[in-house]
């Protein structure tokens, strides 16, 4: 009959057959099981239920490792591009100062022989004579000199500007030093444009993919080599001797290690 209960159990040891209500075989001592059944209301007895497995624990993932270099980086959080903030507010300051008749323009830039005045090959890119001129060139130094910082800091970012700037008047002393007028920092500019594109162009030459839009980028190289035209003060032998500059150090910044 299907749900009766077992009238007897076979021993394993002594093959006897025994009553299922024990623990013990009464022939052979040979423990049956390790408690009594409970007895239903229908007196079967009944098993008790096993309890379900436990889910095996969660394995929590590991932590990524983080170098001390990223560490230091991750807690100190985005850092500002103090250099190239002051080489646009310190632009700003000298041009507003010119306009506003607080200083002259003649001791700042350069117009015929420096005859002695050598501070001339730098300060002369801190003045514009045009808004053009100035959003042109002023928005090429805070982008890529923003850039060049971020990717290699603040020495990087001051020595290709002072190097462009300095490279480019010195190219108009030396050529055109008569008559040579120049100021602005169309220079500096282009030698930041081309110091933080060379890392780039190696890469596309070598085969590889890089993020940044190079048309863009080549695009506004020729609207700066293209100031000059339309801006006589913008020389043209500032402009190629910045973008010699630039070139040549962004070789050399380019087999640097980036921060």
């Amino acid at each position: 009959m299907a749900g009766a209960p077992d009238l007897f159990v076979v021993c394993k040891n002594c093959q006897s057959e025994v009553s299922p209500y024990i623990t013990e075989c009464p022939y052979c001592g040979q423990r049956l099981r390790k408690r009594a059944p409970k007895i239903d209301r229908e007196g079967r007895p009944s098993e008790p239920m096993a309890a379900p497995p436990k889910p095996p624990p969660a394995r929590r993932k590991a932590a990524p490792r983080i170098r001390p270099a990223e560490r230091s980086h991750a807690a100190a959080g985005p850092r500002r591009p103090i250099a190239t903030i002051f080489l646009v507010v310190a632009s700003l300051i000298v041009t507003l100062g010119w306009q506003a008749g607080i200083w002259s323009l003649d001791p700042l830039i350069i117009n015929g022989p420096v005859e002695g005045e050598w501070w001339r090959l730098l300060t002369a890119s801190f003045v514009y004579n045009t808004a053009g001129y100035e959003a042109v060139s002023l928005s090429t130094i805070a982008l890529f000199g923003w850039l060049l910082e971020r990717r290699h800091g603040a020495w990087a970012t001051l020595t290709v500007f002072l190097l462009g700037t300095l490279v480019g008047s010195a190219l108009v002393v030396l050529l055109d030093g008569a008559s040579g007028i120049a100021l602005g920092g169309v220079a500096p500019a282009i030698a930041l444009l081309c110091a933080w594109a060379m890392r780039d162009v190696r890469t596309r030459r070598g085969g590889g993919e890089v993020e940044a839009d190079m048309l863009g980028v080549g695009i506004w190289l020729v609207v700066l080599a293209l100031v000059p035209v339309a801006t006589p003060e913008a020389h043209v032998l500032a402009a190629l001797g910045g973008a010699v500059v630039g070139i040549l150090l962004g070789l050399s910044l380019a087999r640097m290690a980036e921060r």
